[in-house]
């Protein structure tokens, strides 16, 4: 698939808004994107689409050089489709140039799968953006295991990172960002041989 030069790419980080799910395992596309606001200098701002947005640049001056809109939709996780679309249409960004950011139970914690297409794994988020879009979008995984025991997913992706994940959270986000950079700038399969560790 490939992906025109001049268009920009869409980077969705997945979460549900409001204060009470910031630190949710549900909620690390946020913090990946808050961080990769933070890198190109924006502050997010509403946007008539649901959802906060920065504009900006990813890359090194010159041709690798990439035009962006990092987006969280500000519907709940399973609505995500409808500003993905929105967004999608106003800022005329092909498929091949839409990426989400989420977390995956079946991966362990802290590990990352980019990936283009596929399904959703009962992911509410991606079901929403795939049942809106179709599923030949890009995929930043990021792992964050099994519930414990007998731990409902839905009530393990609605809780905060244990204390002991905390301590590597802030690592691991860095490196998602990495990778999400890796993605847009170099394309897909060198920023899967160096992040699909």
């Amino acid at each position: 698939m490939t992906t025109d030069a001049n268009a920009p790419w869409l980077i969705v980080g997945l979460g549900n808004p409001g204060p009470e799910y910031t630190a949710n395992r549900h909620n690390v596309g946020f913090m990946v994107a808050d961080l990769l606001a933070e890198r190109i200098g924006g502050r997010f701002k509403a946007h008539k689409a649901r959802a906060q947005v920065v504009e900006g640049r990813i890359g090194p001056p010159g041709p690798l050089n990439r035009r962006v809109v990092l987006a969280k939709p500000m519907s709940y996780m399973n609505l995500s489709g409808g500003p993905v679309t929105a967004l999608r249409d106003f800022y005329k960004v092909p498929l091949a140039n839409i990426v989400a950011i989420h977390d995956e139970l079946d991966i362990d914690y802290g590990v990352l799968r980019l990936k283009l297409g596929g399904g959703d794994n009962g992911h509410n988020g991606l079901k929403s953006i795939t049942k809106s879009l179709g599923a030949d979008y890009h995929r930043v995984r990021f792992g964050i295991g099994r519930p414990p025991g007998r731990m409902q997913v839905a009530d393990f992706v609605l809780k905060d990172f244990s204390s002991t994940e905390r301590k590597e959270l802030g690592y691991f986000v860095d490196r998602a960002a990495d990778a999400v950079e890796a993605l847009v700038i170099e394309g897909l399969e060198r920023a899967q041989s160096t992040y699909n560790s």
